[in-house]
């Protein structure tokens, strides 16, 4: 008596750019749940993406793209992708390039938009040439936020879908320390330890709102004590900041990408999210974990995440800004609340089986499709 063959798994290509932490620790979320429903996993990233966001940890294959041009990423991508049964790219550009390796295939595309692309004048039309290529091209666009999905359906999508999109959360904070001895030892090594300490996490990167960021910081050197903010984070911005934060003697240390984020937003006393093209922040997700007042741009996506566990101010106004952290630094009983609401909408926000579950929804159906 013959018996049928095994079906063998499921073949899913993710492809990754560069991008936002949240965007990488999403993929890596992603693909290690899918490996856990025994599908087979293949993320293609460039080399420094793989490593920093620990993709060849994540149980999946790990496929490295080959620096140099476009062209290059999608020879790799149109390689790595033969015989796939869904390709789900994650970011604007990360889905021009699948759609163009996929040109004349009919493996279906899966589309991520995770935010807003910041651009201006002549670029803003190429943005929005990608942003309709990618829309029309894909099968299904998952939106990280409402807005993102109004975006998709403006730009042709055929099916654009508001999604989970879930990252870790972070580990259990230790146990207390009743003498706060090492809050106050961690903070001394910042330099503030009789002064506030703001947070902020992001890539140094146009668009992400750092000059405004130091415009507030300029408005913080009345205040006593004068407030130190803390800038975590690596990019092409960083020279142009360096220069603008000694030239004015602004109160800012810029400390470069770091591991222990976690840690540094534990022993703030806000956490400030500058930019104004965020959809689903990873900032916004560790301060409000973390149990830290958050101030922050009330950007695409933010208010939509957040509730009311933040103080939003509008996007470019710095004055506004500097008077959202004063307000929170004045006001002890302002900062409780907004740590309880902070925490309850955590509570409410997708994990990531609620994630990895539509995600394999989304390609069950495209595969019956074909």
């Amino acid at each position: 008596m013959s018996s049928t063959p095994a079906r063998p798994p499921l073949h899913a290509v993710q492809v990754l750019g560069g991008g936002s932490a949240g965007r990488g620790a999403h993929v890596r979320s992603l693909a290690a749940g899918l490996v856990a429903h025994g599908l087979r996993v293949t993320v293609c990233a460039p080399p420094r993406t793989g490593e920093e966001f620990g993709i060849p940890d994540s149980g999946a294959e790990f496929a490295p793209l080959r620096p140099g041009t476009d062209a290059l990423a999608v020879a790799d991508i149109r390689a790595l992708s033969e015989g796939a049964d869904v390709v789900h790219a994650h970011g604007l550009k990360s889905g021009v390039l699948a759609a163009l390796a996929l040109r004349g295939r009919p493996t279906p595309l899966v589309v991520t938009w995770h935010n807003r692309v910041h651009a201006a004048g002549a670029r803003a039309h190429v943005v929005r040439l990608m942003e309709r290529r990618t829309a029309r091209t894909a099968a299904v666009v998952l939106g990280a936020s409402s807005e993102l999905v109004d975006q998709a359906r403006l730009r042709g999508a055929r099916d654009a879908r508001l999604a989970p999109v879930a990252v870790p959360a972070p580990h259990p904070p230790p146990d207390p320390d009743p003498d706060d001895t090492l809050r106050l030892k961690a903070r001394a090594e910042l330099g503030a330890v009789a002064r506030p300490l703001l947070v902020t996490v992001g890539r140094l990167e146009p668009g992400q709102g750092y000059g405004l960021l130091l415009d507030a910081a300029r408005i913080w050197r009345d205040l006593d004590p004068e407030p130190l903010l803390i800038v975590a984070g690596e990019g092409r911005e960083r020279p142009e900041l360096q220069r603008r934060i000694e030239t004015e003697g602004l109160p800012v240390q810029l400390v470069g990408r770091r591991d222990d984020v976690p840690e540094l937003l534990a022993v703030a006393d806000v956490a400030v999210l500058p930019g104004c093209w965020e959809a689903r922040s990873l900032l916004a997700q560790e301060a409000l974990h973390a149990g830290v007042p958050l101030v922050a741009v009330e950007a695409r996506g933010v208010p939509e995440l957040v509730g009311d566990a933040a103080e939003l101010v509008p996007c470019g106004d710095a004055t506004a800004l500097a008077a959202a952290v004063t307000r929170l630094l004045e006001d002890p009983l302002r900062c409780e609340r907004l740590v309880r609401a902070g925490r309850r909408q955590a509570a409410s926000w997708p994990s990531e089986d609620d994630t990895v579950a539509h995600v394999l929804s989304v390609y069950d159906e495209l595969s019956r499709r074909t």
